[in-house]
C-alpha cells in the first residue's frame, strides 16, 4: 500500500469499515510512514473532538424520515442524463463515508436550520451569562421613566419600556447587549426568585410574527415580532408564565419606531 491508497482509505479503516486484508496493509503501512501515521493521528483526534459533549451535534428528531424521503425524491427525478442523484454523484466521482459522510449530512442540517432557531441559541447564551458574570443590568431601576431614557443616544431605536409589578412581573433595569450583529435593548424583569431577560430591536420585516416558543437547555423562550419590533423573552419560569408575561407586554408595551 502507498500512502495515496492510505488517504483514500483512512476515513472508511477509522470507521471499521474494511475488510481484515485492507485493515492489516493500512496498519503495516501507517506503521512505517511518519506522515501518514500523523495523518491518521489527527483524524482521531478530530473524531474525538467532534464527539465531545461540547461539539457534539443532535441531529433533529425525523431527520432520518427527511434524508430517506429526499434521496426518494431525487431518485424519482430524471433528465436526458439519467437520475439527477447518481449523475451528481459520477460526476464530482465522490466517495464519501464514515465519518466524511457524516460531517457532510451534519453541516447540512447546520446550514439549513432556521434563524429563528440559531437565534434563540444565541438568546440563551445571552441569558445565561447575565447571569453567569453577574451582569444583569447597567441601569439598576425599577423605575420605567429611569429605564427607558438611560438608552437614549446608546441605541438606534427606543425601547418599549413597561412596569409590569401589578402583574407581578416587577421591572428591575436594563442593560444592553449585541444580537443579530448589532446593539440591542435588555429589559430585566422578576417573577418571584426568576429573572427574565426581555431583547428588543427593530424587526427587519414589517409584517408581524404570532407569538413562537423554544426550549433550550431548560429555558423557556417566546418570540414574537410587532410594529416593527422583535420581542424575545427567556427564563427558566415555566412556560405558562412566561406566556402571561408575553401577553402583558404585547398588551401594554406602546409601539417604538427607530430614531
Amino acid at each position: 500500500m502507498n500512502c495515496q491508497e492510505s488517504r483514500e482509505l483512512k476515513h472508511a479503516y477509522s470507521d471499521g469499515e474494511l475488510d481484515l486484508v485492507r485493515s492489516v496493509e493500512i496498519e503495516k503501512h501507517v506503521g512505517d510512514c511518519e506522515a501518514c501515521a500523523r495523518d491518521y493521528q489527527n483524524l482521531r483526534t478530530l473524531r474525538s473532538a467532534i464527539g465531545s459533549s461540547d461539539l457534539y451535534f443532535k441531529p433533529p428528531a425525523g431527520l432520518r424520515n427527511r434524508v430517506r424521503s429526499a434521496i426518494r425524491g431525487k431518485e424519482k427525478s430524471t433528465d436526458a442524463a439519467g437520475p439527477v442523484f447518481s449523475w451528481v454523484w459520477l460526476k464530482w466521482g465522490l466517495s464519501l463515508t464514515g465519518t466524511a459522510l457524516t460531517a457532510c449530512v451534519v453541516t447540512a442540517v447546520l446550514l439549513t436550520a432556521s434563524a429563528d432557531d440559531r437565534l434563540a441559541d444565541d438568546i440563551t447564551a445571552g441569558h445565561v451569562r447575565s447571569l453567569m458574570a453577574s451582569h444583569l443590568t447597567d441601569v439598576p431601576s425599577s423605575d420605567q421613566h429611569t429605564v427607558k431614557p438611560w438608552f437614549d443616544g446608546k441605541l438606534d431605536f427606543a425601547p418599549p419600556v413597561v412596569d409590569l409589578k401589578e402583574h407581578g412581573f416587577p421591572l428591575a433595569g436594563g442593560r444592553l447587549d449585541y444580537l443579530e450583529n448589532r446593539p440591542v435593548a435588555a429589559l430585566v424583569y422578576q417573577r418571584q426568585k426568576h429573572f427574565i431577560n426581555l431583547f428588543i430591536w427593530p424587526a427587519n420585516g414589517a409584517g408581524a410574527v404570532e407569538e413562537k416558543t423554544f426550549i433550550r437547555k431548560g429555558y423557556n423562550l417566546v418570540h414574537w415580532t410587532t410594529a416593527g419590533m422583535t420581542f424575545w423573552a427567556v427564563s427558566d419560569l415555566n412556560g405558562t408564565e412566561l406566556h402571561d408575561f408575553a401577553e402583558l407586554i404585547q398588551g401594554q408595551a406602546a409601539p417604538a419606531s427607530p430614531r
